[in-house]
Protein backbone atom coordinates (compact mmCIF):
# COMPACT_ATOMS: atom_id res chain seq x y z
CA UNK A 1 0.00 0.00 0.00
CA UNK A 2 1.57 3.25 -1.16
CA UNK A 3 -1.16 5.74 -0.23
CA UNK A 4 -4.48 6.09 1.58
CA UNK A 5 -5.36 9.33 -0.20
CA UNK A 6 -9.11 9.45 -0.88
CA UNK A 7 -9.62 6.09 0.87
CA UNK A 8 -12.74 5.72 3.00
CA UNK A 9 -11.57 4.92 6.54
CA UNK A 10 -13.56 4.05 9.67
CA UNK A 11 -11.87 4.22 13.09
CA UNK A 12 -13.79 2.95 16.11
CA UNK A 13 -13.01 4.09 19.63
CA UNK A 14 -11.51 7.24 18.12
CA UNK A 15 -12.53 9.75 20.77
CA UNK A 16 -9.04 9.59 22.29
CA UNK A 17 -5.86 7.55 22.62
CA UNK A 18 -4.78 5.28 19.79
CA UNK A 19 -8.07 5.72 17.94
CA UNK A 20 -7.79 9.51 17.80
CA UNK A 21 -4.16 9.21 16.69
CA UNK A 22 -5.21 6.81 13.92
CA UNK A 23 -7.96 9.16 12.75
CA UNK A 24 -5.60 12.15 12.72
CA UNK A 25 -2.94 10.29 10.74
CA UNK A 26 -5.33 8.90 8.13
CA UNK A 27 -6.85 12.35 7.66
CA UNK A 28 -3.39 13.93 7.38
CA UNK A 29 -2.56 11.38 4.67
CA UNK A 30 -5.59 12.47 2.66
CA UNK A 31 -8.12 9.81 3.62
CA UNK A 32 -11.82 10.49 4.18
CA UNK A 33 -12.36 9.48 7.78
CA UNK A 34 -15.32 8.47 9.93
CA UNK A 35 -14.63 8.97 13.64
CA UNK A 36 -16.59 6.62 15.89
CA UNK A 37 -16.82 6.60 19.67
CA UNK A 38 -19.47 5.77 22.25
CA UNK A 39 -18.94 9.28 23.58
CA UNK A 40 -20.61 11.48 20.98
CA UNK A 41 -18.94 14.67 22.21
CA UNK A 42 -15.45 13.16 21.96
CA UNK A 43 -16.15 11.78 18.48
CA UNK A 44 -17.45 15.17 17.34
CA UNK A 45 -14.42 16.98 18.76
CA UNK A 46 -11.90 14.76 16.96
CA UNK A 47 -13.91 14.88 13.73
CA UNK A 48 -14.12 18.69 13.83
CA UNK A 49 -10.37 18.92 14.45
CA UNK A 50 -9.44 16.87 11.38
CA UNK A 51 -12.29 17.66 8.99
CA UNK A 52 -13.86 14.22 9.31
CA UNK A 53 -17.36 12.89 9.95
CA UNK A 54 -18.44 11.78 13.42
CA UNK A 55 -20.62 8.66 13.64
CA UNK A 56 -21.02 7.99 17.38
CA UNK A 57 -22.48 4.87 18.92
CA UNK A 58 -21.79 1.19 19.49
CA UNK A 59 -19.01 0.10 17.12
CA UNK A 60 -21.02 -3.00 16.21
CA UNK A 61 -23.93 -0.94 14.88
CA UNK A 62 -22.47 2.02 13.00
CA UNK A 63 -21.28 0.50 9.72
CA UNK A 64 -24.37 1.37 7.63
CA UNK A 65 -24.17 5.01 8.71
CA UNK A 66 -20.39 5.06 8.26
CA UNK A 67 -20.68 3.61 4.77
CA UNK A 68 -23.25 6.23 3.83
CA UNK A 69 -21.02 9.01 5.18
CA UNK A 70 -18.19 7.75 2.98
CA UNK A 71 -20.24 7.61 -0.19
CA UNK A 72 -20.94 3.91 -0.03
CA UNK A 73 -17.38 2.56 0.13
CA UNK A 74 -15.24 1.61 3.14
CA UNK A 75 -11.64 0.84 2.17
CA UNK A 76 -10.03 0.59 5.61
CA UNK A 77 -11.70 -0.44 8.86
CA UNK A 78 -9.82 0.10 12.13
CA UNK A 79 -11.33 -2.08 14.86
CA UNK A 80 -9.84 -0.06 17.68
CA UNK A 81 -12.57 0.21 20.33
CA UNK A 82 -11.73 -1.86 23.39
CA UNK A 83 -12.30 -2.34 27.11
CA UNK A 84 -9.80 -3.43 29.77
CA UNK A 85 -11.56 -5.22 32.62
CA UNK A 86 -9.41 -6.38 35.53
CA UNK A 87 -9.82 -9.42 37.75
CA UNK A 88 -9.86 -13.17 37.27
CA UNK A 89 -12.62 -15.81 37.32
CA UNK A 90 -14.23 -13.82 40.13
CA UNK A 91 -14.85 -10.85 37.81
CA UNK A 92 -18.60 -10.53 37.32
CA UNK A 93 -20.42 -11.79 34.27
CA UNK A 94 -20.97 -8.29 32.93
CA UNK A 95 -17.22 -7.61 32.78
CA UNK A 96 -16.57 -10.87 30.97
CA UNK A 97 -19.46 -10.27 28.58
CA UNK A 98 -18.37 -6.70 27.80
CA UNK A 99 -14.79 -7.82 27.17
CA UNK A 100 -15.92 -10.50 24.76
CA UNK A 101 -18.46 -8.28 23.03
CA UNK A 102 -16.25 -5.22 22.48
CA UNK A 103 -12.83 -6.83 22.10
CA UNK A 104 -13.88 -9.78 19.92
CA UNK A 105 -17.45 -9.83 18.63
CA UNK A 106 -17.34 -6.24 17.39
CA UNK A 107 -14.53 -7.38 15.07
CA UNK A 108 -16.55 -10.39 13.94
CA UNK A 109 -19.64 -8.28 13.26
CA UNK A 110 -17.64 -5.68 11.33
CA UNK A 111 -16.02 -8.32 9.13
CA UNK A 112 -19.42 -9.88 8.47
CA UNK A 113 -20.62 -6.51 7.13
CA UNK A 114 -17.44 -5.63 5.23
CA UNK A 115 -16.32 -8.85 3.60
CA UNK A 116 -19.01 -9.30 0.93
CA UNK A 117 -18.18 -5.98 -0.78
CA UNK A 118 -14.43 -6.36 -0.22
CA UNK A 119 -14.37 -9.85 -1.70
CA UNK A 120 -16.48 -8.77 -4.66
CA UNK A 121 -14.06 -5.99 -5.59
CA UNK A 122 -10.90 -7.82 -4.45
CA UNK A 123 -9.60 -5.30 -1.91
CA UNK A 124 -10.09 -4.15 1.66
CA UNK A 125 -8.01 -3.54 4.77
CA UNK A 126 -8.93 -4.64 8.31
CA UNK A 127 -6.82 -3.18 11.14
CA UNK A 128 -7.32 -4.74 14.59
CA UNK A 129 -5.93 -2.97 17.64
CA UNK A 130 -5.15 -6.05 19.72
CA UNK A 131 -2.41 -5.66 22.38
CA UNK A 132 0.73 -7.49 23.39
CA UNK A 133 -1.65 -9.21 25.83
CA UNK A 134 -3.07 -11.01 22.81
CA UNK A 135 0.33 -12.58 22.14
CA UNK A 136 1.46 -12.95 25.74
CA UNK A 137 -0.93 -12.20 28.62
CA UNK A 138 -1.64 -9.51 31.20
CA UNK A 139 -1.29 -10.29 34.88
CA UNK A 140 -4.26 -9.17 36.94
CA UNK A 141 -6.66 -9.08 34.00
CA UNK A 142 -8.12 -12.36 32.81
CA UNK A 143 -11.05 -10.90 30.79
CA UNK A 144 -8.69 -8.61 28.90
CA UNK A 145 -6.06 -11.28 28.29
CA UNK A 146 -8.52 -13.92 27.14
CA UNK A 147 -10.48 -11.60 24.85
CA UNK A 148 -7.32 -10.12 23.32
CA UNK A 149 -6.00 -13.62 22.60
CA UNK A 150 -9.27 -14.22 20.76
CA UNK A 151 -9.04 -10.91 18.90
CA UNK A 152 -5.56 -11.84 17.69
CA UNK A 153 -6.73 -15.31 16.67
CA UNK A 154 -9.62 -13.84 14.69
CA UNK A 155 -7.37 -11.36 12.87
CA UNK A 156 -4.95 -14.19 12.09
CA UNK A 157 -7.82 -16.30 10.74
CA UNK A 158 -9.04 -13.45 8.53
CA UNK A 159 -5.56 -13.00 7.10
CA UNK A 160 -4.87 -16.64 6.31
CA UNK A 161 -8.34 -17.11 4.84
CA UNK A 162 -8.62 -14.07 2.59
CA UNK A 163 -5.17 -12.68 1.78
CA UNK A 164 -5.13 -14.34 -1.64
CA UNK A 165 -8.39 -12.51 -2.41
CA UNK A 166 -7.00 -9.03 -1.81
CA UNK A 167 -7.89 -8.59 1.87
CA UNK A 168 -5.08 -7.14 3.98
CA UNK A 169 -5.23 -7.65 7.75
CA UNK A 170 -3.02 -6.07 10.41
CA UNK A 171 -2.91 -6.89 14.14
CA UNK A 172 -1.42 -4.08 16.23
CA UNK A 173 0.08 -5.47 19.45
CA UNK A 174 1.64 -2.74 21.60
CA UNK A 175 2.52 -2.99 25.26
CA UNK A 176 1.87 0.14 27.32
CA UNK A 177 0.54 3.18 25.48
CA UNK A 178 -0.10 6.47 27.27
CA UNK A 179 -3.88 6.48 27.13
CA UNK A 180 -6.81 6.57 29.55
CA UNK A 181 -6.97 2.77 29.25
CA UNK A 182 -3.42 2.44 30.59
CA UNK A 183 -4.25 4.72 33.49
CA UNK A 184 -7.16 2.42 34.34
CA UNK A 185 -5.06 -0.75 34.65
CA UNK A 186 -4.01 0.03 38.24
CA UNK A 187 -1.04 -1.63 39.92
CA UNK A 188 -0.47 -4.12 37.09
CA UNK A 189 -0.13 -1.30 34.59
CA UNK A 190 2.15 0.67 36.87
CA UNK A 191 4.40 -2.35 37.38
CA UNK A 192 4.53 -3.77 33.85
CA UNK A 193 3.47 -1.21 31.29
CA UNK A 194 4.10 2.35 32.41
CA UNK A 195 7.94 2.18 32.47
CA UNK A 196 8.11 1.50 28.70
CA UNK A 197 4.86 3.20 27.66
CA UNK A 198 4.86 5.07 24.35
CA UNK A 199 2.69 7.78 22.86
CA UNK A 200 -0.24 6.77 20.63
CA UNK A 201 1.44 8.42 17.65
CA UNK A 202 4.25 5.87 17.79
CA UNK A 203 1.70 3.08 17.50
CA UNK A 204 0.32 4.74 14.37
CA UNK A 205 3.82 5.16 12.93
CA UNK A 206 4.38 1.42 13.37
CA UNK A 207 1.08 0.65 11.64
CA UNK A 208 1.86 2.81 8.62
CA UNK A 209 5.30 1.20 8.32
CA UNK A 210 3.64 -2.21 8.52
CA UNK A 211 1.01 -1.31 5.92
CA UNK A 212 3.73 -0.12 3.55
CA UNK A 213 5.48 -3.49 3.99
CA UNK A 214 2.18 -5.42 3.86
CA UNK A 215 3.01 -6.95 7.26
CA UNK A 216 0.36 -8.67 9.39
CA UNK A 217 1.88 -8.36 12.87
CA UNK A 218 2.56 -4.78 13.98
CA UNK A 219 4.84 -4.49 17.03
CA UNK A 220 5.27 -0.88 18.22
CA UNK A 221 7.42 -2.38 21.03
CA UNK A 222 9.89 -4.55 19.03
CA UNK A 223 10.95 -6.45 22.15
CA UNK A 224 7.54 -8.18 22.17
CA UNK A 225 8.83 -10.39 19.35
CA UNK A 226 11.51 -11.77 21.68
CA UNK A 227 8.98 -12.36 24.46
CA UNK A 228 6.67 -14.14 22.02
CA UNK A 229 9.51 -16.33 20.78
CA UNK A 230 10.56 -17.19 24.34
CA UNK A 231 6.97 -18.07 25.25
CA UNK A 232 6.72 -20.52 22.36
CA UNK A 233 10.17 -22.02 22.83
CA UNK A 234 9.88 -22.77 26.56
CA UNK A 235 6.34 -22.26 27.93
CA UNK A 236 7.17 -23.37 31.47
CA UNK A 237 10.12 -21.02 31.80
CA UNK A 238 8.00 -18.20 30.45
CA UNK A 239 5.15 -19.03 32.86
CA UNK A 240 7.63 -19.08 35.75
CA UNK A 241 8.75 -15.59 34.74
CA UNK A 242 5.19 -14.31 34.51
CA UNK A 243 4.38 -15.90 37.86
CA UNK A 244 7.31 -13.96 39.31
CA UNK A 245 5.65 -10.77 38.06
CA UNK A 246 2.36 -11.93 39.56
CA UNK A 247 4.03 -12.32 42.95
CA UNK A 248 5.55 -8.84 42.64
CA UNK A 249 2.09 -7.51 41.89
CA UNK A 250 0.66 -9.20 44.98
CA UNK A 251 3.41 -7.66 47.11
CA UNK A 252 2.95 -4.14 45.71
CA UNK A 253 1.32 -1.60 48.02
CA UNK A 254 -2.40 -1.15 47.51
CA UNK A 255 -2.92 2.56 46.72
CA UNK A 256 -6.52 2.32 47.94
CA UNK A 257 -5.21 1.48 51.43
CA UNK A 258 -2.59 4.22 51.52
Amino acid sequence: MNTVRDAGVVVTGAGGGIGAALARRFAAEGARVVVNDLDAAKAAAVAAEIGATAVPGDASEILPAAREALGGVIDVYCANAGVAATGGPEADEDRWAASWDVNVMAHVRASRELLPAWLERGSGRFVATVSAAGLLTMVGSAPYSVSKHAAYAFAEWLSLTYRHRGIAVHAICPQGVRTDMLRGTGAAGDLLLTPTAIEPERVVDALFEGMAADRFLILPHPEVADYYTARAADPDRWLDGMNHLQRKLEQAPDPDRA
